[in-house]
C-alpha cells in the first residue's frame, strides 16, 4: 500500500499550472486585491465544506469521497483554461475549493488507518514524510514539464489542461485501495445522514474541551493559514528578480500598458516571457526537490530536537526568523535575498506538516481520523479567508506608492503572527 500512497501523491501534485499559477491570474488584468480575494473564496469554499467533508468521508467511505475530490478538480482545470470573465474564475475557484474540501485530511486519514492495521503507528511521522516526500517529487518534475507546456504553446491554459492527465490517472489508482480503509464507522454501521451529522458534533465538542487541541489548531491557523496566503508570491518576487520591470508589474492594467509603450516594453503578464518562464520553472524545481528531501527528514527534526512539541517550537523560531529576513532585504531592495527566503519558507513548510499532523493524530481516535483533520484544515483556511485580500490589498499600495519593496506586507504580518504564537504560548506554559 505504501506504494500507492506515494503514487496518490506523486499524481496529485502534477499540478502543471502551479508554478504560473499567479501570472496565469495576472494574466487576466487582475489586480493583487483581486487575486486575494479568489483566494479567500476558495477558503470560503473549503470551509463550508471542510468538516461536513470530513465526517462523510468517516461515514460514507474514504475512497468514494477521494474520487469526487478528483472529478471536481479535473472540471475546475478545465475551467481556468477557458475562463474569459471574472466570474468563471470564480466558478473555477469554487470547484477546486470542493476538490480541497473532499481530499484534505481524508487521505491522510487512510495512511494512518493504514498503519493502525498494520501495528506500524510509531512509524507515522517517516512514513507521513515519505509519502509528502513523494508529492513534492512529482512536483519538482510538474514544474520542468509545465515549463515545456508554456514554452511550446506561449499559452498559460496549457497546463491546466494538461494537468486532467494525471488526476484521471489517480482516480484508477484510488479505485485499486482495499475497502478497510474507507474508516472503521462504515464497518460497525451503515451510514446516514443523521449519524454523520452526530459524529461531526460529538467530534467538534470533544476537539474544543481538549486544551491540546485549541493549541494544535491555533498553530495551523497562524503558520499554515499565513503560508498558504503568501506562497504564491515567490512567482512576484522571481518576476521582480529575473526581469527590470518592476514598474511594469504595477497594480493597474491601464498604467501598465501606458508604461509598457512609453517605454516600448512587453506586457509580462499578458505574454509569455521564455525567461521568465524558464526562471520560474528551474526554482520551482529545486525547491520542489528540496522540499521532497525536507519531507523525509521531518522525523529526524523530530527525534533531534526531543519530541514533537519541542521541534515545533523550533520550527516556530526559524519561521519567526525567515519572516524578519524577508522583510529587511525586501526594504532593502535585496531580491535575491527576498526569493531565498520565500524559497526557505517553502521548504520549512514541509518539515512543519508532518510533525503537525503527528501532533494531530495523537489527540484523536482512530474512528474520527479524517474529521479531526477536517477541522485542522478548516482552521487554517479560516485565517487564509482573511490575510489573502489583505496581502493583495497592501502589495498593490507597495506598487502604488513605489514603495523601497513591494513585499514587505508578507513580513509584517508574518512576523505580527509569528509573535503573537509564541507569546501566547510561553504565557501560558509560564502561568
Amino acid at each position: 500500500m505504501l506504494y500507492r500512497f506515494c503514487a496518490y501523491g506523486f499524481l496529485k501534485n502534477q499540478r502543471y499550472f502551479e508554478p504560473f499559477f499567479m501570472l496565469a491570474l495576472l494574466a487576466h488584468d487582475l489586480s493583487y486585491f483581486t487575486i486575494g480575494l479568489l483566494v479567500a473564496f476558495r477558503s470560503l469554499t473549503i470551509n463550508l465544506l471542510e468538516i461536513p467533508s470530513g465526517a462523510i468521508a468517516d461515514g460514507f467511505g474514504r475512497r468514494h469521497a477521494m474520487i469526487f475530490s478528483l472529478a471536481s478538480y479535473i472540471l475546475s482545470f478545465i475551467l481556468f483554461a477557458w475562463a474569459t470573465k471574472l466570474w468563471m474564475l470564480f466558478a473555477a475557484m469554487f470547484l477546486y475549493g470542493v476538490g480541497d474540501a473532499f481530499r484534505t485530511g481524508t487521505h491522510k486519514a487512510m495512511i494512518f488507518e493504514w498503519l493502525r492495521q498494520e501495528d506500524r503507528l510509531h512509524e507515522r511521522t517517516r512514513i507521513y514524510g515519505i509519502t509528502r516526500g513523494w508529492s513534492q517529487f512529482g512536483s519538482a518534475l510538474s514544474a520542468i514539464l509545465a515549463a515545456g507546456f508554456v514554452l511550446l504553446t506561449r499559452d498559460y491554459r496549457t497546463v491546466f489542461v494538461a494537468a486532467t492527465v494525471p488526476y484521471l490517472l489517480n482516480v484508477v489508482n484510488l479505485s485499486g485501495y482495499p475497502r478497510d480503509l474507507d474508516g472503521l464507522t462504515q464497518q460497525d454501521t451503515k451510514s446516514s445522514l443523521r449519524s454523520v451529522a452526530g459524529d461531526l458534533m460529538r467530534t467538534l465538542g470533544q476537539a474544543w474541551r481538549k486544551a491540546s487541541m485549541r493549541r494544535l489548531m491555533a498553530e495551523s491557523m497562524a503558520w499554515e493559514g499565513t503560508f498558504n496566503a503568501i506562497k504564491d508570491y515567490l512567482q512576484l518576487a522571481l518576476l521582480l528578480l529575473f526581469t527590470n520591470q518592476l514598474i511594469a508589474v504595477a497594480t493597474d492594467s491601464q498604467n501598465r500598458r501606458q508604461i509598457a509603450e512609453a517605454s516600448d516594453l512587453a506586457l509580462p503578464m499578458e505574454s509569455v516571457d521564455p525567461g521568465v518562464v524558464i526562471a520560474i520553472a528551474v526554482t520551482y524545481t529545486v525547491l520542489f526537490l528540496l522540499s521532497g528531501f525536507a519531507s523525509r527528514q521531518a522525523h529526524r527534526v523530530q527525534a533531534w530536537c526531543g519530541s514533537e512539541q519541542m521541534a515545533s517550537s523550533c520550527l516556530w523560531i526559524v519561521n519567526l526568523s525567515l519572516y524578519i529576513l524577508l522583510g529587511i532585504a525586501d526594504l532593502s531592495s535585496n531580491q535575491v535575498l527576498v526569493v531565498l527566503a520565500l524559497v526557505i519558507l517553502n521548504i520549512l513548510q514541509n518539515i512543519w506538516r508532518p510533525i503537525l499532523i503527528t501532533r494531530f493524530d495523537n489527540c484523536s481516535s482512530a474512528g474520527q481520523g479524517a474529521t479531526i483533520l477536517s477541522i485542522e484544515s478548516q482552521s487554517q483556511r479560516l485565517a487564509t479567508f482573511f490575510i489573502a485580500p489583505i496581502v493583495g490589498l497592501a502589495v498593490d499600495s507597495s506598487f502604488r506608492l513605489d514603495s523601497a519593496g513591494h513585499l514587505w506586507p508578507i513580513a509584517m504580518i508574518g512576523v505580527t503572527v509569528c509573535t503573537a504564537i509564541m507569546v501566547t504560548f510561553r504565557r501560558n506554559e509560564t502561568d
